[in-house]
This record gives structure tokens, C-alpha cells and sequence, in this order.
């Protein structure tokens, strides 16, 4: 068989031998090693130089039948030598190294190469130890003149796997047609090993002269025989230093010759490649003229071809033109082995004082075969149930190849398991005894930055995820705090914990412990009416915020004030449950467009005049179809209050508006769903909270609050408690001159003169009705807009940025107009800064109102918006609520707002205060005409 074939379809194939060979014995010489991309590869040169035939290409193009990627060995049978050479292509050959990466997809990742790479390795490592089984000589090619270290390692693990595999080879050859020996041992011999190196132009050394350039006396051996010896020696003194050969071959995995040499240099191209090829032709041809003239057949014939070749093979001319040994070929290199096994000498590589001889088998080509076949089903392929079980305990044991091989994955073991603990340090530094998550997350962030400097290799990805499970650990065994934050943005001290349920007591030594939110807050707050001050807890649900905490403090003072109750719900059912927050009501809350503002909203907030229609003989505004007494449609609807008018434009008889009355179902909240925050425009139709977050009392009459020392409660700052005079002129329809001049009192740009204009009906005043109005015509009420910190300290403003400040008798001087008109912050830098750098905000918690006994109406709408867009609007559950004249009214805001979803947080230091407010237009007043005196009887 003068062509080359996959050894696996050499196995299954029948090679039919001629009589003459069928029974003499067989030589078996494998080649591996490594090459590089350049004409002519030095493995398939070898093949072609000793059997004197051009069988592999030269330029090496692969086989259509040759895997893309992996281990291949390749055979070629020369039954006249009686030799059979198997050449093993792995991804050390540069050539298959290029097709595998090619096969690899561009978005594999570092980790998933190196896998593949592994695999690739073992196959290769299965496949060198199924030469080192089968093979009497072994040449390992390098395509330089340096050996490779690594090969060291490489055979100590394929000695290694050979050793964890040697009994499953065992069971797999136990029915081979072979010597006791070959199965006890699984191999024909100790195979001998040899190196065949490749000259480079770097040790080219001109004829004549010495390393140091100066001619000479000329050395005995030429510079390439010298470079042998010392390769041979380093090798030798490398391998017996690492124990891969000791003094016993029959106990190693191969052995190399100690009287012989056993390296080889490939001598580089002539200068004159032309000459080299013709002197090569010369000797082909002088040896073909002596060949034809033998005229013998049969053994004999083959016995003189034997003896020529062996004298070709061998003869070396010692005599040179300068008495310097001629240095042999390579096929002379070679055949000297492979003489020792056809003529079943064997080899006796065994050194020291008691050399123990290692068995040696030549067997038939027939029996090899069987062999082959056998120890390929447990090695390389299994496709027999006989051998399966055999062949799956020999891949079970490839582990053993891990420590030898996978240097590199070793070495990022290393340093990722030295750099795991600075991580830890780095996670575990500055860290309080609890935290939350945004604290670990932080840590971890810079922990895998410590990770990440040290860490280098295939293992960094895995050594990653495992510190991130460590410190996500440590974190949540006593360390993890509670994730619950107040409603004032401030979180709960204690570690995670589960919360009471109703009835059940806290218990801390529960795992986890129950316990109730504390975030070590405490704040001083006034009552509903602002005359008792107590301190309270920083509350983390609404129902604590808005309405614990008053009803607890109610009882000790204002219990016993009148007081105006808003709507809330009334179940008819005995569990209830909230409405879902994905209610569709609740998804056509406008949001706001690129600028930050909300589409529309603006406009409906700043506009005061509103869209009024008129119905039989009232006025009714266009999109509030509801009672001022009762439940407010547009809380069912689901619009901003904004958009109602501000008030009626009639004459005297039609002074007091009258609405239309709402439908049936419109009037009938939920009582199966109850709305689980605060009511706002964006709220769902029909739902009412089961308490309510604002409160309406009654202090006393109007007379209770003096002008001239303000409001005596305490927490004011001095100065600061006097409400802001709010003059209303009042409307007679007993004056002709007044007949057409009944206009709304609420002090918009309407009720009120021009700059530098005194109002009409006042002293001093220059125009309008003059001296015929009585002074009784105007009525006076009184309007604070009342703001409080946590440290309880309070006081009244007078405008956006202006805090109400009365240093003499006589009350407050600035009037309501401001205030009223215009858009009063939520929160404001409190006055009396505290110590840290953080600023300290007071926030808007009642309104005071002064409404005087004179026939007026004055209506209290409130609206609340507590952030930027898109916040919505929060307001009452009643809506356009008429204060009854001759009292101290004091509404209440909430102290916490939030929505079905979540809280609306206070203020951070970087945000805008003006983005939290209160809407203007909270209050407007209208004249009530007197009812009409009953009519006079006449006597006739």
C-alpha cells in the first residue's frame, strides 16, 4: 500500500498480503510532534524520504474525508520493508490548529475557548497513548532545532493516564491473538523514542572556522553532529531529572537507546538546490543500474534486497578531504532501529547494576490489526457494547490530565484564589453591621474592581460569580438590613424582620424577628387644631402619617371642636379588598411631555377664568356635575379639580350657584373597593379610602382670634402666629347703585383695584360709590397659611418666600391678596437652621381661616401637588367645601402623601422646591343676598 489512509479505515478495511509477508513480522513506527506553515512538512517528508515514494503532498492539503478540527492518524503500509508508519496530525500542527479556530464561532467568549482547546488536548493525549500502545519506534518531530520543555509534562501525564487506564486496556485485549506478555503489559514493547529535529539558518557555521570566527584546527565532528550531542544530553538529563526515564524501560512509557543516538537534525536547503536534485537523481540511478542485474525470485530475492538495502541504509564514510566524519542520512538514522525490530533483537534500554530485560513481541500484520481494532474501540471511538463499558471508565479517568496539561487554567486558579481573599477585604471594609441593598451592591462594585486587577485567566468568570455568592452570603446571614424606607424617605434601622401580624406581639428572638418599622425618627407635630403638641414616631405607612397619630392626640384636646367629615368607605362586606393599581382610571393620569410638564394641566392650573354654562336661570360650571354638599364628581371622573370655575358670574339673585344634581350611580361609592392611598385627580371612579389623610375643625367663633396677639398656640416663632387681614366687600341689593356690581369677593385680579388705586367703598378712596357706602359694607376675615418643621417649631407666611413677622401692636399688615393669588410652596427652609449642612424644611400643615359674621360664603378647595410632574394632584374627599360664617376654621393638610403605587417622598436638598405646592385658588368668597322680608299686609 503505497498511499497514505485514516488509520480508523485501515482497521476496517481488508489489506489482502501476498504469501511472501503474510507471516513475517511487522514494524510499527508512529510519528507526532509539532510543524509549521511552510512547504514540505517535515512529518510527511519523513514518510516520503524512507519509503522513497512521493505519497503526502507537498504543500499538505487535507483529505475530504479529514475532520475539520481534532486528532487524525494516518497510516501508510510498505510490505516490502515490512514497516508500518502512523502519522498522528493533531492541533499542534499549525495547519489543523487554523482549521479548528475556523470552525470556532466569533462570539464565543474566553472561557468557552479554552474549553474547546481542552477537549482538543484530551483527544490528543487519547490518541499518543494509543501510538505509545501499538508502536515499536516513535519519532517526535520539531520544526526547529530546540526541544520543547512541555513535552515533559506531556508525558508525565500520558504516564500517569496510563497507569489509572492500564486495567480497562487490560479487559479490552483480553481475547487478542497475542503473547501473555504484550496483554499483561497492553503494548508489543517499550516503545523507543527519537527526536528529529529541523536545522535553521541561524546555526549555519562556515567550513573551516570556529565559533569565534578565526580558523582552526578543523573539530572531528561537524557542528550539526555536535548539536545532536548536546540535545541528547539535555533531553536525556530533562527526562531522567523529571523521572519520566528511570533505570527500568519495562516501567516507563518509553525508552530512548544508551549506546545509539537518538537525535536527528535535519540538515537546512543547499544554497545550489538545482545540484542537490541532480546529485539526488545520480544516486537513485546508480542504484537502480546495480539492482537489475539480480534475476532472482522467491526468498531469496528478498533476503539480497534486505542485505542492500541494510548496506545502503547503514554504510557511512568515515574518510573526508579534512578528516572530519561524514555525518549520516536520515534513512540511515532511522533503519539502524528499525533493524533491531525485524530481526527480533528488540531493544535492551535498561540501565544500572541489574538491568532487567523488557519484553519484546514482532507480531504479524493479521494480529497488530485485531490489536488496533481493539484498543481503538476503548481509546478513540467506541461503536461495540463489549468495549463501551471499558471505553467509558478510561474517559472517566481524563481528569488525570487536568493537573498536567492545563497549565494555564492552573496558573488563573492560582490567581484567582489568591486575589478572592482581597476581594472579601475589599467587600467587607468600612461596612456597617447591617446595610441595604444599595450598600451591597456598591461593596460588590468594588470588590470585583479589587477582583478584577489581580484576577487573570479562564477561571476569572467562575471565581466572579462564586465572590459574588459569598458576599450575597455574608450579606444576608445578619448583616441584611430592612429594605423598608418611610415616608419620609428614611430607611428602618432594624435587620430584615417580618412584621406583627394583627394580634400577635413582637417577638425578637424570632428568626427571622418580628418587629415593627423604626427608622429612629422623631419629629414634634401639633393636633388637627394646632393647640396641643406632642412627639411622634417617623411613621412608614399612610394610616399612622395621616391618621393615627391625630386620633391619638385628638383625644387629649379637640375632640369636643366641631368639625366637618369627609366621606370615606363603608364596607358591605366583611373582607374588602383594594383596588388593583392598574386600573385603567389610573393609567390616564396625563404624563409629562419632553419639557417636564404635564400636557394641558398647566393650562387648567393657571387659567382663573373658567368655562360656565348657564342653566335654566343658575350657573353651572361645565365639568362639575356635582353638589357642593355632597360627593364631588370629579373625584369620580377623574379630573383636576383645576378645571372647575372659580366662581359664579351672576347678578344679586343669582349670587349663591347652584349645581346640577348628580346621577344615581354617580353618587354611590364602592362599598366592595376601597382605594389603598390617598384620593387625587387620577383616581379611579367610585373609591373612597377607608380614612381619611385631612381634617376640618372648628376653633370657636370669629371673635376667639384677637388681631392683636394672633393665635396663642404653641411652637411659634415670635412674631409669627398673626393671620393676614383679608377684606371682602359686601354686596347690598339694596342699593340701586349696586345693582349691577355683584361680583365674586375671592381677592382674584377681578375683586381687587389696580396698583396705587384705593378699593371703592374704603376711607380715602377716590372713586367708585364714595361716602354713600357704609363701612359695614366691608367685612374682614383672616387667612394663615401655617408651615411646620420636625423639631415642632412653627410659623405663618405671608408669600412664597416670606415668613409673617409683626414686631409691634396692631397685627399683621400685609393683606391675603398674595397668598391667595398665587401658588404657596409645599415645603420651605426652615428658619432656625440646625447644626448640620443638610438643609432643614418646614412644611405646609394648616390653613387658619377667619370667617366673619356678615353674609358672606366662603369656599375652602384645596389642592395638593407634592413633586415635579408627573405627580398627581391630591385633594379632599369633599371638594368645594363652604365655610359657615362666624368661625375660626383650621384645615389640616397631610402630613405624608402617596398614591396607589408609592409614596411621594419629600424634597432631596438638590431638587427644586418650587415644584411642590399648593395650588392657588384654595379659597374664594361670594356675597349671600338676605333672604327677602315677608310682605306688609295694607289696611284698607
Amino acid at each position: 500500500m503505497s498511499f497514505s489512509i485514516n488509520a480508523e479505515s485501515l482497521l476496517q478495511s481488508v489489506v489482502l498480503e501476498e504469501t511472501l509477508y503474510k507471516d513475517e513480522g511487522l514494524c510499527v513506527l508512529g510519528i507526532f510532534g509539532k510543524s509549521a506553515m511552510q512547504t514540505g512538512v517535515l512529518k510527511e517528508a519523513l514518510i516520503n524520504t524512507l519509503a522513497d515514494k512521493h505519497i503526502f503532498s507537498l504543500f499538505g492539503e487535507p483529505d475530504a474525508n479529514d475532520p475539520e478540527n481534532g486528532s487524525l492518524i494516518r497510516a501508510v503500509y510498505s510490505q516490502e520493508n515490512r514497516v508500518l508508519y502512523l502519522v498522528l496530525t493533531s492541533v499542534y500542527d499549525n495547519r489543523q490548529l487554523i482549521r479548528a479556530c475556523e470552525s470556532l464561532s466569533a462570539e464565543i467568549g474566553h472561557s468557552d475557548a479554552q474549553d474547546v482547546w481542552k477537549g482538543l488536548d484530551k483527544q490528543h493525549c487519547l490518541h499518543l497513548l494509543y501510538l505509545f500502545s501499538l508502536c515499536h519506534v516513535l519519532i517526535l518531530v520539531q520544526p526547529n532545532c530546540a526541544f520543547d520543555v512541555t513535552y515533559d509534562r506531556l508525558f508525565r501525564a500520558l504516564d500517569a493516564l496510563r497507569q489509572k487506564v492500564l486495567p480497562f486496556i487490560r479487559a479490552g485485549v483480553k481475547d487478542a491473538p497475542v503473547s501473555k506478555e504484550w496483554k499483561l503489559n497492553c503494548r508489543p514493547c517499550p516503545p523507543r523514542l527519537l527526536f528529529v529535529f529541523q536545522m535553521n539558518g541561524a546555526l549555519k557555521v562556515p567550513t573551516g572556522t570556529d565559533s569565534a570566527g578565526t580558523p582552526d584546527k578543523p573539530k572531528k565532528h561537524s557542528p550539526r553532529r555536535r548539536l545532536q550531542h548536546a540535545l541528547e544530553d539535555q533531553i536525556y538529563r530533562i527526562f531522567r531529572k523529571s523521572r519520566v526515564l528511570t533505570n527500568q524501560s519495562s516501567n516507563c512509557l518509553f525508552s530512548v537507546p544508551a549506546n545509539q543516538a537518538f537525535v536527528y537534525v535535519v540538515p537546512g536547503p543547499d544554497e545550489d538546490p538545482l545540484g542537490a536534485l541532480l546529485g539526488h537523481l545520480r544516486s537513485s540511478c546508480a542504484l537502480r543500474e546495480q539492482d537489475s542485474n539480480s534475476s532472482l525470485t522467491g526468498p531469496r530475492r528478498y533476503q539480497q534486497i534486505r542485505r542492500t538495502a541494510r548496506q545502503t541504509h547503514t554504510s557511512v564514510d568515515y574518510s573526508g578531504a579534512s578528516g572530519q566524519l561524514v555525518d549520516c542520512s536520515l534513512k540511515e538514522f532511522l533503519w539502524q532501529h528499525i533493524e533491531l525490530v525485524l530481526t527480533k533483537k528488540g531493544f535492551d534500554d535498561s540501565v544500572g547494576r541489574n538491568p532487567q530485560p523488557s519484553h519484546f513481541d514482532l507480531p504479524t500484520y493479521s494480529k497488530w490489526v485485531q490489536v488496533a481494532c481493539m484498543l481503538h474501540q476503548v481509546l478513540i471511538r467506541n461503536t461495540e457494547e463489549e468495549s463501551a463499558e471499558s471505553a467509558l471508565k478510561v474517559q472517566s479517568q481524563l481528569k488525570v490530565l487536568e493537573g498536567f496539561l492545563d497549565a494555564d487554567a492552573k496558573f488563573s486558579e492560582n490567581r484567582c484564589q489568591k486575589a478572592l481573599p482581597l476581594a472579601h477585604s475589599a467587600y467587607q471594609s468600612n461596612l456597617p453591621h447591617n446595610y441595604t441593598t444599595t450598600v451591597h451592591k456598591n461593596q460588590l462594585t468594588q470588590a470585583l474592581r479589587v477582583y478584577s486587577q489581580h484576577a487573570r485567566g479562564v477561571a476569572f468568570q467562575r471565581y466572579a460569580l462564586q465572590l459574588h455568592e459569598d458576599c450575597y452570603k455574608f450579606w444576608s446571614n445578619g448583616h441584611q438590613l430592612c429594605e423598608e424606607r418611610s415616608l419620609t424617605d428614611q430607611h428602618c434601622v432594624h435587620k430584615f424582620h417580618l412584621l406583627p401580624q394583627p394580634g400577635e406581639k413582637p417577638d425578637m428572638d424570632h428568626n427571622p424577628p418580628i418587629l415593627y418599622h423604626n427608622s429612629r425618627g422623631r419629629s414634634t407635630s401639633s393636633c388637627n387644631c394646632g393647640r396641643k403638641q406632642a412627639p411622634r414616631e417617623d411613621p412608614f405607612d399612610i394610616k399612622a402619617a395621616n391618621y393615627d397619630f391625630y386620633l391619638m392626640v385628638e383625644d387629649k384636646c379637640c375632640v369636643q371642636l366641631q368639625r366637618m367629615d369627609f366621606p370615606i368607605f363603608q364596607p358591605s362586606t366583611p373582607d374588602p379588598a383594594p383596588a388593583p393599581a392598574d386600573t385603567p382610571a389610573c393609567q390616564d393620569t396625563p404624563r409629562p411631555s419632553s419639557d417636564g410638564s404635564v400636557p394641558g394641566e398647566g393650562e387648567k392650573l393657571k387659567d382663573p377664568t373658567p368655562a360656565t354654562a348657564t342653566v335654566s336661570g343658575s350657573v353651572v360650571h361645565s365639568h362639575t356635575p356635582g353638589d357642593s354638599t355632597g360627593l364631588s364628581l370629579v373625584l369620580s371622573l377623574g379630573q383636576s379639580t383645576d378645571s372647575l370655575g372659580a366662581y359664579g358670574e351672576a347678578d344679586g339673585s343669582d349670587a349663591q350657584v347652584s349645581h346640577k344634581r348628580p346621577s344615581l350611580v354617580d353618587r354611590q361609592p364602592s362599598t366592595v373597593e376601597y382605594l389603598p392611598g390617598m384620593l387625587h385627580a387620577g383616581c379611579p371612579k367610585g373609591l373612597l379610602p377607608k380614612f381619611s389623610s385631612w381634617s376640618l375643625v372648628k376653633l370657636g367663633p370669629a371673635k376667639s382670634y384677637n388681631c392683636h396677639t394672633g393665635l396663642e398656640q404653641p411652637g411659634f416663632l415670635p412674631g409669627s402666629s398673626f393671620l393676614l387681614p383679608w377684606d371682602l366687600v359686601i354686596r347690598s341689593r339694596s342699593s340701586d347703585e349696586d345693582a349691577g356690581l355683584a361680583e365674586p369677593l375671592d381677592g382674584g385680579g377681578s375683586s381687587w383695584p389696580a396698583p396705587n388705586k384705593a378699593l371703592v367703598g374704603k376711607r380715602g378712596s377716590t372713586g367708585g360709590l364714595g361716602r354713600g357706602r357704609r363701612r359695614d359694607d366691608v367685612a374682614r376675615a383672616f387667612v394663615g397659611f401655617e408651615y411646620e418643621d420636625s423639631r415642632g417649631r412653627r410659623f405663618l407666611s405671608s408669600g412664597p418666600d416670606k415668613i409673617v413677622k409683626v414686631l409691634g401692636p396692631g397685627g399683621a399688615k400685609e393683606p391675603a391678596t398674595r397668598v391667595l393669588n398665587t401658588d404657596m410652596p409645599l415645603y420651605v427652609p426652615s428658619p432656625a437652621h440646625g447644626r448640620g449642612l443638610k438643609p432643614h424644611y418646614a412644611q405646609l400643615t394648616r390653613l387658619f381661616v377667619v370667617v366673619p359674621d356678615a353674609p358672606l360664603e366662603i369656599t375652602l378647595n384645596p389642592q395638593v401637588q407634592p413633586g415635579p410632574p408627573p405627580c398627581p394632584v391630591f385633594h379632599p374627599e369633599r371638594t368645594e367645601l363652604p365655610l359657615p360664617p362666624d368661625g375660626l376654621w383650621v384645615l389640616r393638610f397631610p402630613y405624608a402623601y402617596t398614591t396607589e403605587r408609592a409614596p411621594c417622598y419629600p424634597p432631596k436638598e438638590n431638587q427644586p422646591l418650587s415644584a411642590y405646592k399648593v395650588l392657588r385658588g384654595i379659597l374664594r368668597a361670594a356675597s349671600i343676598s338676605p333672604p327677602p322680608p315677608p310682605p306688609q299686609l295694607l289696611n284698607c
